[in-house]
């Protein structure tokens, strides 16, 4: 497979790499099952916002932490397919490797997902 060339004009080669960018965005999207459900629960979390009227800070807070663990899962599909590619068999280093990935998914997600039950508790134990 040849490399595709970018353009030597710095507007259009930048076009050009937004384009990789969202073919990598939506190759996630249709087909890595645990961006699905991170992605799913973004959009359950973006309606939230909009019923519970979040501030502009909450409204920060939270894209930033759907941000954080959709971005660090899309990493860790990376490195798993690195791993594959290099090393289809299994091997205990490429399983290391790929846990420790997970592994990072996990920190991520525990992270945001605290942050948001923390923006929407005092939401919910307000309507009490």
């Amino acid at each position: 497979m040849e490399k595709p060339k970018l353009s030597d004009n710095f507007f259009l080669n930048r076009w050009q790499s937004m384009g990789y960018a969202f073919k990598g965005f939506f190759y996630l999207i249709r087909n890595e099952k645990a961006i699905q459900v991170h992605f799913s629960m973004s959009l359950i979390f973006i309606v939230l916002g909009f019923v519970f009227q979040l501030s502009f800070y909450e409204w920060l807070f939270q894209i930033l932490a759907l941000g954080l663990i959709l971005s660090i899962e899309g990493l860790n599909t990376a490195v798993e397919e690195i791993c594959d590619f290099i090393h289809p068999d299994f091997h205990d280093k490429i399983g290391k490797i790929k846990d420790i990935s997970a592994g990072a998914v996990t920190f991520a997600a525990l992270t945001g997902y605290i942050s948001l039950i923390l923006i929407y508790s005092s939401k919910i134990i307000a309507l009490s």
